[in-house]
């Protein structure tokens, strides 16, 4: 009984080490250049191993993709529970979108751009899943736009944010001067045309 217990187990920490591994190479290498041999031997894996839990590396993709917007939704939906006030909710979103891109494993904001290697299903699906994880930040300038402290909350405005916020990956320095509580004031102040508070420097 113990070994049919632990075996689901077993099989569900493989499957995250492939999705883990995965993800890295496409940031770090892009999706077309990752061999299967590369994920496998990022997963301490054999080569072919990682297809007994994807039918392929473009299941991969879409899986890394959309495991990864999902945790990074469930974490921003924890972090803005109770919080009523628009701007706070505001910073909360951004850190915890910096945290998702700094601080996990799945950095799938950053591989929305690898989807034109996916059918027009698996797009559809990635398109949905990036729907609902931007719901709780366009609610959000929508409340800021109403009370005055935001100019616009059109669309383009929300992924402006976005695009600031994903471009922090090829610059930001984790062992620099600015901490990403910092960045996210930062990011908040520019969108909203304040000065930040003085937290250093990102170098």
């Amino acid at each position: 009984m113990g070994r049919h217990k632990t075996e689901p187990a077993a099989e569900a920490n493989r499957r995250a080490e492939v999705l883990r591994g995965a993800a890295r190479l496409f940031v770090e290498k892009g999706f077309e250049a990752t061999t299967t041999r590369d994920i496998a031997e990022a997963a301490g894996m054999r080569s072919g191993s990682p297809f007994y839990h994807f039918r392929s590396k473009l299941d991969l993709l879409k899986a890394v993709i959309l495991e990864g917007l999902a945790n990074s939704d469930a974490r921003q939906q924890a972090a803005i529970a109770g919080v009523a006030d628009p701007l706070e909710r505001l910073r909360i979103l951004v850190r915890t979108h910096l945290a998702s891109l700094h601080e996990f494993d799945c950095d799938s904001p950053l591989l929305i751009g690898e989807t034109r290697a996916l059918d027009a299903a698996a797009k559809r699906d990635i398109a949905a899943a990036f729907d609902a994880y931007q719901i709780p930040w366009q609610a959000t300038l929508d409340a800021l736009a109403a009370a005055g402290q935001l100019a616009s909350a059109a669309p383009p405005v929300r992924l402006w944010l976005f695009g600031m916020l994903n471009w922090s990956t090829h610059w930001y320095r984790p062992d620099g001067t600015m901490t990403l509580d910092a960045l996210a004031d930062s990011a908040v102040a520019t969108l909203l045309g304040g000065a930040p508070p003085a937290h250093g420097s990102a170098a």
